[in-house]
């Protein structure tokens, strides 16, 4: 077991030099700024996102953390941006020879995360949760015949797997691997009506919002697939008709994780697409607090955050500018506000603690992926990463959920920390949320690196569990998680504590973090062990 030294405090803030304010004011002051309007959403590569990004340069300069990217502060990302035009595209379902026309936006939508085809015709099967998981003896496509068939699959997983490893298999390079795998050409998700973060209403307001790609291709996750698309639950039986099952049955099945039957549908698809593709530069923002020991200073432990957000879409009540208050000022603010306090402490870690606020993690974590493909220090030097995305102080923090808390001793070390606060601690209780892959943790992850992610917990069929519903229902991805919601200023300081009482126990200890030995993800180590 490494030797800790539990360092939890709480600095004074630099905001007030006559009085300090009250917990989590600082930190709200940094999410006031970062969420404002004059920042338009933050959107990847706009200049609202340039705005904030010099924001966060400034504060960094004034913390005297050191510039640790290519171009000072800043790492350049190149990316290939696609918007689907829908008057040129069109979904269709074939049955018994007679053509039903699919309502984009109603009935499905397309997603150009990957390079759709202009076009297609492919029979559809049923294939289950989708997923091929050797380590659990997990086989959706035995005796499937999907081969130049496009895939109809539920999201979610089957209860025998554990939530990392089923969220592991469900990342975009893991399918498309499985896809490339068994033959299939493309594949139609329909969303889990017991897990959707938010009602399709809303979902499909953001259909024609451009997504990106890396421009790098080596990074690419979504080579080879010709045709993705999100289909309705509400018209799912559509895509069942003549199978003999229905969506409902489906359905039932998902919601509790139970096995799901396979079978070819009597259905096929036509698919037409238009997309328009241009070119897209944007930053991540590196910086480095230099560590004290003449050894472990060479050492890095990432503390991350993504910096963008959605920018200007479809208007709801009125509004289009999606300010990103939660999502992700609240992370990005935390880093400033660390950094902050760590400087007016005079605080030195022994190991080097490196500040990353990336970009483009609404498009798929494609900042932090190509950060952790191509780092600016070198890659053998991180040792952790501690990611906060969006951690949701809206009610008291009695528990902190951890994604990722039995992978690596991160997860011991957060526990002895918050028993400190007497907080409970607890690993992801909404496994059909995937959230374990949906951060950038996770692309830390697949370099080898032991990596969690925080936030703000509650306890199921609690009121704090209603509360996070309601706001994933009204706010997420919404222009209402702007600077005029409820927020409980004392959960967002208590979080910090947690997380930069991590982060300095992690850089103070004898050893670096290493991962469990029965963790799935102690593998990518082995294989990255070149970087």
């Amino acid at each position: 077991m490494r030797k800790l030294i539990l360092s939890l405090f709480i600095g004074a803030s630099i905001l007030a030099p006559a009085q300090s304010p009250a917990p989590g004011q600082s930190w709200w002051d940094y999410v006031k700024v970062l969420a404002d309007d004059n920042m338009e959403g933050r959107e990847t590569g706009s200049p609202g996102y340039d705005r904030a990004a010099a924001y966060v340069v400034e504060q960094a300069k004034k913390d005297g953390l050191e510039p640790a990217g290519v171009d000072g502060y800043y790492q350049p990302v190149k990316f290939r941006m696609k918007q689907i035009d829908e008057s040129q595209s069109s979904l269709t379902l074939v049955l018994d020879g007679k053509v039903e026309p699919m309502v984009l936006g109603d009935d499905a939508m397309f997603s150009t995360r990957v390079d759709l085809a202009p076009s297609l015709d492919a029979p559809l099967v049923f294939a289950g949760y989708g997923l091929r998981v050797p380590e659990a003896n997990y086989d959706d496509f035995a005796g499937l015949d999907v081969k130049g068939k496009v895939l109809v699959i539920l999201a979610g997983s089957p209860s025998t797997m554990s939530a990392p490893l089923a969220s592991h298999y469900q990342a975009a390079a893991q399918r498309g691997a499985t896809l490339r795998a068994v033959g299939a050409v493309g594949y139609i998700t329909i969303p889990n009506p017991a897990s959707m973060d938010i009602p399709w209403s809303r979902m499909r307001l953001s259909r024609t919002h451009p997504s990106m790609a890396l421009a790098d291709k080596s990074v690419d996750d979504a080579a080879d697939i010709h045709l993705y698309v999100t289909w309705n639950p509400a018209a799912a039986d559509k895509l069942f008709a003549g199978s003999g099952h229905t969506f409902e049955e489906i359905a039932a099945l998902g919601k509790d994780r139970k096995p799901l039957p396979h079978f070819a549908l009597p259905v096929s698809l036509q698919a037409r697409t238009k997309v328009i593709v241009t070119d897209v530069n944007s930053k991540n923002i590196v910086a480095r607090l230099t560590g004290s020991d003449p050894k472990l200073k060479a050492q890095n432990v990432v503390l991350s955050a993504h910096l963008d957000h959605i920018g200007i879409g479809e208007p709801i009540n009125g509004d289009k500018l999606y300010n990103g208050a939660m999502d992700n000022g609240s992370g990005s603010a935390l880093l400033l506000d660390i950094a902050a306090h760590l400087a007016q402490s005079k605080t030195k870690p022994r190991r080097s603690l490196l500040f990353l606020w990336v970009t483009a993690e609404e498009k798929g974590l494609l900042g932090s992926r190509y950060f952790a493909a191509n780092p600016t220090v070198p890659a053998k030097s991180i040792v952790a990463d501690i990611n906060t995305d969006m951690f949701l102080p809206i009610f008291p923090l009695k528990i902190v959920t951890v994604y990722g808390l039995d992978e690596s001793e991160l997860g011991d070390d957060i526990r002895q920390i918050a028993a400190k606060e007497n907080v409970a601690v607890q690993p992801d209780p909404e496994p059909l949320r995937n959230l374990f892959i949906r951060s950038d943790q996770y692309s830390f992850i697949r370099e080898g690196v032991p990596s969690l992610a925080m936030k703000v917990g509650f306890e199921k069929g609690s009121p704090e569990e209603a509360i996070e519903k309601k706001w994933l229902t009204d706010r997420y991805h919404a222009p209402s998680d702007d600077l005029n919601q409820p927020v409980d200023l004392a959960a967002a300081a208590k979080f910090e504590d947690l997380v930069r009482g991590l982060a300095l126990d992690v850089a103070d200890a004898d050893q670096p973090p290493h991962w469990k030995e029965t963790s799935f993800f102690k593998r990518f180590e082995a294989t990255s062990a070149g970087r």
